[in-house]
């Protein structure tokens, strides 16, 4: 069963999304609360594919359990829930390791479909082990992605990646030297029905630079084409 732990403060938007997820096949536990969420997590052994989060919850608020969790769990998914005003919150709960974000007021559909995009990548990737028809390692340069067990790592350390960080670094290894579109990242990555807007690839891009680049500011590997996207030299 595909399994989703829901935080929201206001119980009316947690019912109504608990309820659109039901009905769309998953297993949803919900939470009142920050703390009660991450309470949950560890009362089922951190057993969630997807946890969708409101920012502004009391007490502990969506970003630093976002935080809390992805510091657990670096494979499952983190969706924030926000408002249109919260721009500023949007960014910092994914520089923070949240892999989207929806803003009030959703529909159901969108609801759902951003959280069956979300949840196929994190299924593609806790199955990888048992794919066999690619080539297991692709080097470039001092980096190794390793494609069964979704890692990355850089001189032989490892460096931490969500699935979506992974999917845009295999994306570059795929293409090197290459520029490739915000657009163009965004479909590869986040699918062809994605709801959102380009920017979210570009608060990825700077999460990626802070792991990888040994000065983020002035980034060596992942480079801005400007008026363009992005491209990957090792």
């Amino acid at each position: 069963m595909k399994k989703i732990l829901v935080a929201e403060d206001e119980s009316d938007i947690r019912e109504f999304v608990v309820i659109n997820l039901i009905r769309g096949g998953y297993d949803v536990l919900e939470a009142e609360n920050g703390r009660k969420a991450l309470d949950l997590y560890d009362e089922y052994g951190g057993n969630f594919d997807l946890a969708i989060l409101d920012i502004m919850m009391p007490g502990l608020d969506g970003i630093k359990v976002c935080r809390e969790l992805r510091k657990r769990n670096s494979k499952m998914g983190i969706i924030l829930l926000t408002a249109k005003t919260q721009e500023m919150d949007k960014v910092t709960g994914l520089m923070m390791g949240a892999d989207d974000y929806i803003t009030k007021p959703f529909s159901p559909s969108e609801l759902v479909a951003r959280v069956d995009a979300l949840y196929r990548r994190v299924s593609i990737a806790s199955n990888a082990h048992v794919e066999s028809s690619f080539s297991e390692e692709v080097v470039s340069g001092s980096f190794t992605l390793n494609l069964r067990n979704r890692t990355l790592s850089k001189q032989g350390a490892m460096i931490e990646l969500t699935q979506v960080e992974f999917q845009m670094m295999e994306y570059f290894f795929n293409y090197p030297g290459q520029a490739l579109s915000r657009t163009d990242i965004l479909k590869r990555v986040w699918g062809e029905e994605y709801f959102g807007d380009e920017k979210i690839v570009d608060v990825n891009i700077r999460r990626l630079r802070m792991k990888i680049e040994d000065e983020p500011s002035t980034p060596r590997h992942i480079l801005t084409v400007w008026g363009l996207g992005y491209k990957w030299e090792h």
